[in-house]
């Protein structure tokens, strides 16, 4: 646990080394299909079980891999510079299953996690709703006790992986004269009678992960799957997000890291006024400016996860919540201002399908919208500063 605050250990750095060859010779060939077709890539979903690399921040105990915070950002960037709908698996597997490591009982834990570990089930979150985005606790989806169990009736909007996923963390309203504190969290399964998924959504990017409304109507679920107290579902949502604003961070670092590798790669190959475009100052300039911002977006973003890892083992930190919305904030920014110069430096064949630059801008633009948009992410690290 005692790893560096600012640097990865030598166990991550060969992690890294493992995740970067699977992702090369299993993931990057498929992304362009995956892309064109918007289907989910099931095979790279298949290769990343058989590696444990599809959720390895379960806990040993739970039959996980029992990676640290860091560890799951190296797996998710790792994936991410291959192909940006596959790291979606690590990081909404990570997204799902959080609330239940923050304060499901040990029954829903065991239950739920021991089935994901091993690669068996998928786990999605629904906190957003048509009329409820970015102000989340307006949510209208309600859960009405009915004996020993409950029943759900709403529609939660923008559900990554939905419809692939057999689990979901739902957020409903048990007490509507509460508001934020009359919100809870449930397990909800695909195959609980009353549950469907709206179409996919069509999209700009990370087509290979089905985006889909989730339709509950009159679901019955047993009281035992609520996560936590009655009332405590929106503070484990707002507590769950600061664990993972870190893992969009990590998908956009990894999105950029691949556009900035592809880039280099072309302009040491081409060839314009009799000697190699990356000879030209200008280009030059771009490429520094590039590597910088990723580095810096990089560093924040590691020191966020080692802040994330201390908190998960019962040590709060004070600054975790400003540190994973700037975590976020400045990788995903870095990841659009880094694959759009990519693009411009590939020139016309940047802005064609032939050359993957063009899907990971597309594929950038999603880390500055979802796990809460940029602006809110400024309104949260305000509001920590002025506190």
């Amino acid at each position: 646990m005692d790893f560096p605050l600012y640097a990865p250990a030598e166990e991550h750095d060969l992690l890294r080394e493992t995740v970067r060859a699977l992702a090369d010779e299993k993931i990057a060939p498929h992304a362009a299909e995956a892309d064109e077709t918007g289907e989910f890539p099931w095979e790279v979903y298949k290769a990343l079980v058989a590696s444990d690399l599809h959720a390895v921040h379960v806990p040993e105990v739970y039959g996980g891999a029992g990676a640290d915070a860091l560890a799951a950002v190296i797996v998710i960037e790792e994936v991410a510079r291959a192909c940006a709908s596959s790291s979606l698996i690590p990081a909404v597997n990570k997204l799902g299953t959080v609330p239940l490591l923050l304060s499901a009982s040990e029954e829903v834990k065991r239950r739920y996690l021991e089935p994901v570990a091993r690669g068996e089930a998928m786990f999605s979150y629904a906190l957003s709703e048509p009329e409820a985005g970015s102000d989340a606790a307006a949510m209208k989806t309600r859960a009405v006790r009915d004996g020993d169990d409950y029943v759900l009736n709403g529609v939660k909007m923008w559900i990554t992986n939905a419809g692939v996923s057999d689990y979901y963390t739902v957020m409903a309203v048990t007490d509507p004269a509460a508001g934020a504190r009359g919100i809870s969290a449930f397990v909800v399964e695909k195959a609980d009678t009353g549950v469907s998924f709206g179409p996919k959504e069509r999209k700009l990017g990370i087509k290979g992960s089905p985006t889909r409304q989730v339709i509950l109507e009159d679901v019955r679920i047993p009281a035992w799957r609520m996560i936590g107290e009655p009332g405590t579902g929106f503070k484990t949502a707002l507590a769950t997000l600061d664990h993972t604003r870190i893992t969009i961070a990590a998908q956009a670092l990894g999105i950029a890291q691949g556009a900035l590798d592809y880039a280099i790669g072309y302009v040491k190959e081409r060839r314009q006024f009799g000697k190699p475009v990356a000879d030209f100052q200008g280009v030059q300039f771009m490429l520094a400016d590039m590597a910088m911002k990723l580095e810096a977006a990089r560093q924040l973003t590691y020191h966020a996860a080692a802040k994330s890892e201390l908190a998960m083992h019962g040590k709060p930190q004070k600054d975790l919540t400003f540190l994973s919305s700037a975590a976020k904030c400045a990788a995903s920014d870095a990841a659009m201002d880094i694959t759009t110069d990519a693009v411009q430096l590939l020139g016309g064949y940047g802005y064609t399908q032939d050359f993957p630059v063009e899907r990971m801008m597309r594929d950038a633009k999603i880390t500055q919208i979802y796990e809460g948009t940029n602006q809110i992410q400024r309104m949260v690290m305000a509001r920590q500063l002025l506190k």
